[in-house]
């Protein structure tokens, strides 16, 4: 996993990661990603200094080390313990939802941009995750 510092065509500045500089290359390219602020997909790698790992023992790569890990790490098994993952329909599922065409669940799952955007112009209430299904990650 590689991680990068993230800029818009607006200067917001987030971090996110990645499989490889290949995965970001790739999602870039088809349009994947976009601004963690604004929703921008006019999104680059920003300017960063390397990341030299301290040494540690095997036993600390087991387990997240700080803080942000420790939250994050959290907040997935709580969305996993307390929704339902639909997978690519989230959009059509929200819709149905708000339209009163299926009954009112905490749900979580995947939408593109564009998806996610025409949700929230509806008055859909979306928010992004900062984590990718476990199936989706390595």
């Amino acid at each position: 996993m590689i991680r990068y510092t993230l800029s818009c065509d607006k200067d917001h500045q987030f971090e996110s990661w990645f499989q490889s500089s290949n995965a970001f290359d790739a999602l870039a390219l088809g349009g994947h990603l976009s601004c963690a602020v604004c929703g921008s997909v006019a999104v680059t790698r920003a300017m960063m200094s390397p990341s030299v790992p301290a040494k540690s023992r095997a036993s600390d790569l087991k387990t997240p080390t700080s803080g942000a890990e420790k939250a994050l790490t959290k907040l997935r098994k709580y969305v996993e313990d307390n929704s339902d993952y639909v997978g690519p329909s989230f959009a059509d599922e929200a819709r149905k939802m708000h339209d009163g065409d299926a009954p009112e669940r905490a749900i979580w799952g995947e939408a593109n941009f564009a998806d996610a955007k025409n949700l929230i112009e509806d008055g859909i209430p979306v928010a992004p995750l900062p984590f990718m299904p476990k199936r989706k990650t390595n």
